[in-house]
């Protein structure tokens, strides 16, 4: 019986917790601040706590995510609307390197070492500190870097070359399974497709491990 419980538990806990994080929006998963952080360990306590613990119910389960999720969307409308709590709960950014110069107090009030920012600024292609003219880092914990001019990407526009609109990519097929809503967005058709996939000897969608079209280019196709 207990094991029956338990998994009706989890299961209410789990849908629970996922209807709730679709209601609070992408922000709660792709941004986490340290508010987020908190909230995130709280609502999986409340399950987990839950499952050990025979006199919660399902009932308690329900109302203790519920009550939660008001907390936290009360919170996000409050953040929106005042500046200073927004500042308070999801922190503020932090200018760590200025003018080339590594700013050390930042990094010591944000328990940064070199090390560490030197990990946050590969993962942004910038190698050396001596590439950097600032560097921000931000409430989540990534870092956003402008290079100093002479190690900075040239665009279109120092080049004088042409602008050009940029295409999005759609992917027609994945896993040898078509992708009729990205062909309708396209405004091509099956018969379109076929023939293409045709020119490059192949009969059925099951041969076509990913199948991307581009405006302006041929149909790129890979196969299993």
């Amino acid at each position: 019986m207990d094991f029956l419980r338990i998994a009706l538990e989890l299961f209410v806990g789990f849908f629970s917790l996922f209807f709730l994080t679709r209601f609070l929006g992408k922000m709660t998963i792709t941004q986490i601040t340290t508010f987020d952080f908190i909230s995130a360990l709280v609502l999986g306590e409340l399950v987990g706590n839950a499952l050990y613990d025979h006199e919660i119910g399902l009932t308690e389960i329900l109302f203790a995510v519920a009550f939660w999720g008001v907390l936290i969307f009360s919170t996000e409308i409050i953040t929106q609307k005042n500046i200073r709590i927004r500042g308070f709960l999801e922190g503020k950014p932090s200018l760590v390197i200025h003018k080339g110069k590594i700013q050390y107090d930042e990094l010591k009030k944000n328990h940064l070492d070199i090390d560490q920012l030197q990990h946050l600024l590969r993962a942004k292609d910038a190698f050396s500190l001596r590439e950097v003219e600032y560097a921000i880092l931000e409430t989540n914990g990534t870092v956003s870097v402008l290079k100093k001019a002479e190690y900075a990407t040239p665009t279109r526009a120092d080049h004088n070359m042409p602008n050009t609109p940029p295409a999005l990519p759609i992917t027609f097929i994945s896993d040898g399974r078509l992708l009729k809503e990205n062909l309708t967005l396209s405004g091509l058709n099956e018969t379109w497709l076929q023939k293409e996939l045709y020119k490059k000897g192949i009969r059925h969608y099951s041969q076509v491990l990913y199948a991307e079209w581009e405006d302006g280019n041929s149909l790129h196709v890979e196969t299993y």
